[in-house]
């Protein structure tokens, strides 16, 4: 999945360069400027990476949330069944 993400961001930083030289009407492939393709691939890459990073963190963080909001609730209900069965029976000690 990593992959996937870095080479969608790669391609998008080559088809950028491709798009800025066809902004200026340059020659997409003469030999002065071939340098660019790289360096466009590389920023895109890095930027995919960095992205694939965040979300990952992202993922982690909303698992420990999930599960402490799962807990929670898990300890509410115990809350509401203690004080359930103790009203219970209290109720039916005193008749």
């Amino acid at each position: 999945m990593a992959i996937d993400r870095i080479l969608f961001w790669t391609g998008f930083g080559v088809v950028v360069r491709v798009f800025q030289l066809g902004i200026e009407m340059r020659p997409f492939f003469h030999p002065k400027i071939l340098w660019g393709y790289p360096l466009f691939g590389a920023v895109g890459g890095s930027f995919g990476y960095w992205v694939q990073g965040v979300d990952e963190r992202q993922v982690a963080h909303l698992q420990e949330r999930k599960q402490s909001i799962l807990d929670k609730r898990a300890r509410r209900a115990e809350r509401l069944a203690a004080a359930q069965t103790e009203t219970e029976a209290s109720g039916s000690g005193a008749a």
